[in-house]
């Protein structure tokens, strides 16, 4: 297996079909051997049910169902089931289009970076119709990031990751954020990609930022004080963990 592509997905009922849609068609062009593994996060609409529907036809797509604990433990869930040589996490509103995929893949392959994450800052990045408060939120938010825990990311945020398949399993084996504790009620995405990256600098792993293409996908799961309050509060206990040695190195 040459690629995995993991989608944590939550309500996604009204785009997942349209996503594997664009996924399948790119991948068969681009890679011989490949799964996409959509990891339900306890919907409670129909995408379920649209997966199981759309895979009797498509046998490179994979549905694991989850509890309803957020897009950390729907992530992590998917990375243990992968079978790729190469990870690949996408968001299932596809806002980075999955033709980047092939940006990223320059990167890992041909000059071995272990971590290659999308990008919606630098130069050559595009932020199409993001709202100014969205934009706004998580500018803020990062520059706290890069203050306290990764200068010189300056995305950490973008739901668009491509990892060697050893390298991701290894990071995901001692995240804490990552882990599935207890069902929520709201969908939330959390801050687990901050402790990813700053486990896996302090791994020694190499990761590469690439700017790409990003169109902002209009959501009701994003509550901009709830979610930045949750978010913030995370970030500072990873900062508190890292002051402490208590990394699972």
């Amino acid at each position: 297996m040459e690629y995995s592509i993991v989608i944590p997905a939550y309500n996604e009922s009204d785009k997942i079909t349209s996503t594997l849609t664009q996924i399948l068609n790119f991948m068969r062009n681009f890679s011989n051997e490949f799964e996409v593994i959509v990891v339900d996060d306890g919907s409670v609409d129909s995408t379920v049910q649209t997966v199981s529907d759309y895979k009797r036809e498509n046998q490179e797509v994979l549905l694991v169902k989850n509890p309803h604990m957020g897009k950390g433990p729907a992530v992590s869930t998917g990375i243990k089931k992968a079978k790729g040589k190469y990870i690949y996490i996408a968001d299932a509103d596809l806002a980075t289009p999955i033709t980047e995929l092939k940006k990223l893949s320059v990167w890992m392959i041909d000059h071995d970076y272990d971590i290659v994450i999308a990008s919606r800052e630098g130069a050559g990045a595009e932020r199409v119709n993001e709202p100014l408060y969205r934009h706004v939120m998580g500018r803020v938010f990062n520059t706290l990031v890069q203050l306290l825990l990764l200068p010189g990311i300056k995305d950490s945020q973008c739901g668009f990751k491509l990892f060697k398949a050893d390298v991701a399993k290894n990071l995901f084996s001692k995240m804490e954020l990552g882990k599935a504790n207890k069902e929520i009620k709201n969908a939330y995405t959390g801050a687990w990609d901050v402790e990813l990256l700053y486990l896996a600098k302090l791994l020694g792993y190499t990761i590469r930022e690439v700017s790409v293409k990003w169109v902002y996908v209009k959501t009701t799961r994003v509550n901009p004080i709830r979610d930045s309050y949750k978010m913030f509060s995370e970030v500072l206990h990873i900062k508190k963990k890292a002051l402490m040695g208590k990394f699972n190195t």
